[in-house]
């Protein structure tokens, strides 16, 4: 069993309904990751869910905090939620900076996962803005400086490129479909263990102590649609991943 900190995969909608002369403002938490939260708990992992408006204050700002943890996965939440505590935007005051923390957290033997989303890599017009970053050097890719992401409403699917590492092997050789994901490269230490239309989809590397890997498409909606999640490898895919990170 590996405790893992999963930051990021959750957003507030605000919505106003317009009926007639009156209008009716709501607002609604949404969490993406239910179905990623089910299938580590069903592999025997002990998960910390830290929704993205939490990150900011509660994401750790030591290593003896993120030593509490064998695995930290940030999907779809960007930089500026772990650059910028509370202390640093709303008092001026200093604080460690949690991407060098990460990269020295690894380096010492934790375990980092990037999955992708329009918040992860460099994202959504390029606001997750992880490009030139100690979270980018530790990674087993590296991110454009620009928008990354590839819309595929046709659907894509990933092949396995490497079927004898832990983390892939017994999986199918081809998987479900995908709507979209990330272009990242390689690094030249990278081992790829998937890809998608010639591009890393899933690649690991080996960092200090630590290990990292990068997941180019999203574990929750719209990237990743029911056919994805319903798939038996689901659980498989993420729980081994969440083994090998921990050093298993």
């Amino acid at each position: 069993m590996a405790k893992v900190l999963l930051a990021g995969e959750s957003w507030i909608s605000a919505v106003v309904d317009h009926k007639g002369y009156d209008a009716f403002p709501h607002t609604q938490v949404h969490i993406g990751c239910a179905r990623l939260l089910e299938a580590l708990a069903a592999e025997g992992h002990e998960v910390t869910h830290l929704r993205s408006h939490d990150v900011a204050a509660d994401f750790p700002l030591t290593l003896e905090e993120l030593g509490a943890y064998d695995v930290v996965i940030l999907s779809d939440i960007g930089a500026n939620s772990l650059l910028l505590p509370p202390q640093v935007f709303e008092e001026g005051l200093r604080a460690p900076n949690r991407l060098k923390l990460l990269r020295e957290w690894v380096d010492g033997g934790g375990g980092l996962m990037m999955a992708g989303g329009y918040l992860s890599f460099q994202g959504f017009q390029a606001k997750a803005n992880y490009h030139d970053t100690a979270v980018e050097e530790v990674l087993p890719v590296t991110i454009l400086p620009y928008d990354d992401r590839v819309e595929t409403p046709e659907g894509v699917e990933g092949v396995v490129t490497d079927a004898d590492h832990p983390i892939t092997a017994g999986l199918d050789a081809t998987w479900p479909a995908i709507l979209g994901y990330q272009k990242l490269t390689p690094r030249d230490d990278a081992r790829v263990l998937a890809e998608v239309e010639g591009r890393p989809l899933l690649a690991v590397r080996e960092y200090g102590k630590g290990r990292t890997l990068a997941y180019a498409s999203d574990i929750s909606p719209h990237w990743a649609p029911e056919e994805f999640m319903a798939w038996p490898g689901y659980a498989h895919l993420f729980g081994r991943s969440v083994d090998w990170l921990a050093g298993a």
